[in-house]
């Protein structure tokens, strides 16, 4: 991706630990990395289809003076934030914030924070078989879409399915989102389990019914594995509650492990030939 740099910015705030550090205030320089497309303005010679550099440096000097951190980490993550959130075109942003007059009493060239943060595409399946499933699931789309700096940006249609599992019990109602978020994946995983349980979800059986169940598919190309949280969701490609939501919003987002598209894996599993001659 493109990247625009701004150096050495200087400007003068107030933000730290000690009381003269927030009324006094002292010298900042900030690092910034600005990712997005650069080739629209490049192609045009037409500022408004890149990003104003002038008019984000001023944005930082507004954003660090109205504003008061203690600590640099804060700042940091807080203006990364704001300039996401508002600056059109941008992608990701590495922001390193420092601070030359740091009151450590030694002698030091500089003290600092270097962060990188960032927009994510995120998927996310849903499904309920308990209750009034579809206004349930319709709920749950729509209260996704309110999770903080998260939107939803693909909805599949919802289709009846089989359980899976070998648990007797109702069909599903399932179907697919597609996200866009600043969130990580452990963060939207907590706010996707908070909506579970604001719609009575209780963990009791596994693979067993359930009033709302929302997972994450795939995180970008993120390929984790912890006691909480396995991306991309685990034996996903056998699940066709699953892969025909996501072949239909994301035909061609490609498995990070096995390579293959949705596309492809869907029909892998119905035992169609994707490609073959009409």
């Amino acid at each position: 991706m493109d990247k625009i740099h701004i150096r050495d910015l200087e400007l003068y705030c107030k933000h730290g630990v000690y009381p003269e550090e927030t009324f006094l205030g002292q010298k900042f320089l900030f690092d910034v990395t600005l990712y997005t497309n650069t080739r629209p303005a490049g192609l045009t010679d037409d500022l408004e289809k890149s990003i104003n550099y002038g008019e984000i440096s001023n944005q930082i000097k507004d954003y660090m003076s109205k504003n008061t951190y203690k600590l640099l980490e804060a700042a940091a993550e807080n203006l990364c934030r704001e300039l996401l959130l508002t600056t059109k075109g941008l992608e990701k942003i590495h922001l390193e914030i420092k601070k030359p007059w740091a009151p450590v009493n030694l002698p030091l060239d500089t003290v600092s924070v270097e962060i990188e943060r960032g927009w994510h595409t995120a998927y996310i399946a849903v499904g309920a078989n308990m209750g009034e499933t579809e206004k349930t699931v319709q709920e749950a789309i729509k209260e996704v879409g309110t999770i903080k700096d998260t939107t939803v940006t693909k909805v599949s249609t919802l289709i009846v399915t089989k359980p899976y599992g070998g648990v007797e019990q109702d069909d599903f109602l399932n179907g697919a989102m597609e996200v866009r978020t600043l969130l990580t994946p452990e963060e939207l995983l907590a706010e996707l389990h908070r909506i579970e349980a604001e719609h009575g979800r209780e963990r009791v059986l596994r693979w067993g019914p359930r009033t709302l169940d929302l997972d994450i598919i795939f995180y970008d190309d993120l390929v984790m594995d912890s006691d909480e949280l396995t991306i991309p969701h685990i034996d996903m490609q056998n699940r066709d509650f699953v892969v025909d939501p996501m072949a239909e919003i994301a035909p061609y987002k490609r498995h990070p492990i096995y390579g293959k598209t949705m596309k492809e894996l869907k029909g892998e599993l119905h035992g169609e030939l994707i490609g073959a001659a009409k």
